[in-house]
């Protein structure tokens, strides 16, 4: 198997305020969970990286991994009490982004791994991603949401639908610059075209586009519009 689909994972793609903005966290979220931080004294450790590393430039992994740590942000805990489980995953499966792969979550095997590394450290079931129902491993709502979101291709996560149910609209690492897009065509600029008064079918003429995927576009940008949920550190 070719290692390109691994290589797609240390990609640079974002800036550390781009991640706040495309996964509608609070501003300074993403730093704290990828580069780590200081509160009264204390210092802590990041998710997401194994070290701070004061990049600025976060990769397509790293994008990955933080919007799944992103459907944790109502469980009320600091997301620093997830780093050990991402820790024990990284050397379960092997892998510098474990979050960012099918296997942890696609089969039985996965899940059982999963299951023993939240054990093992102890993590709170706020946190959990994979849960016990009626004896069956299946995933925790926040895992399942995400899960749904992503298009995996060889174990990788290849793409995301920042809303599972807008099917034609993904970040694609390789196409405008990991922004969302239907095709190749930005969201951002179909909906600033549709709010100067064009109408949708001359836009979706325009870019040779259906009209569902700009309908698609622009209900997609007037829902991240909305104001931002916060998000525990």
């Amino acid at each position: 198997m070719s290692d390109q689909p691994v290589q797609l994972l240390d990609r640079r793609v974002y800036g550390l305020s781009q991640v706040d903005r495309l996964l509608g966290l609070k501003g300074g979220t993403a730093r704290r969970w990828l580069e780590g931080y200081v509160r009264a004294g204390r210092e802590y450790p990041p998710v997401v990286r194994v070290a701070p590393t004061g990049d600025e430039i976060v990769t397509w992994g790293e994008f990955v991994e933080t919007r799944l740590l992103a459907e944790y942000r109502d469980a009320g805990l600091p997301m620093v009490r997830m780093r050990p489980a991402v820790e024990r995953l990284r050397e379960q499966f092997n892998t510098k982004y474990p979050l960012a792969h099918a296997r942890p979550f696609a089969d039985v095997e996965g899940k059982e791994l999963v299951l023993r590394a939240q054990e093992d450290v102890g993590l709170e079931s706020q946190l959990h991603l994979v849960v016990v129902r009626s004896g069956q491993l299946i995933l925790s709502p926040q895992t399942d949401r995400f899960v749904k979101s992503v298009e995996y291709a060889d174990d990788i996560a290849e793409r995301l639908h920042p809303l599972p149910d807008l099917a034609n609209v993904v970040m694609d690492p390789l196409r405008q610059f990991g922004e969302p897009v239907v095709r190749s065509v930005r969201t951002e600029t179909l909906a600033e075209q549709f709010r100067a008064g064009d109408h949708i079918e001359m836009i979706a003429e325009l870019y040779e586009l259906p009209t569902a995927h700009v309908e698609e576009a622009i209900r997609y940008e007037m829902l991240r519009a909305m104001p931002l949920t916060g998000a525990v550190a």
